[in-house]
């Protein structure tokens, strides 16, 4: 096995972004510029769908899906505060 870091296309992202009524919506992706295109153009999560998103706050890569699945868990279940937070972290 190589102990080579994953490629830029191995890693998944967990993204933040902010809709459109001041929410945040946190979600993953390999390519976070080509998710945030489906949900403007309504083709992403059914919140999204509700709540259009505006921009992207942040977004932190993982080296595969799982991470940054268990990322997404975690973030989600997170007051607002915390999420402030996590935008600061490096």
């Amino acid at each position: 096995m190589s102990a080579e870091p994953p490629t830029a296309s191995a890693c998944w992202y967990l993204y933040l972004l902010e809709c459109r009524n001041g929410s945040f919506y946190a979600g993953i992706s390999t390519d976070v510029a080509a998710r945030f295109q489906a949900h403007l153009a309504g083709k992403g999560a059914r919140y999204t769908r509700a709540n259009p998103p505006v921009k992207v706050l942040a977004m932190r890569a993982y080296p595969d899906r799982a991470a940054a699945s268990k990322a997404e868990w975690a973030l989600k279940r997170q007051p607002r505060a915390r999420k402030l937070a996590w935008l600061q972290a490096p």
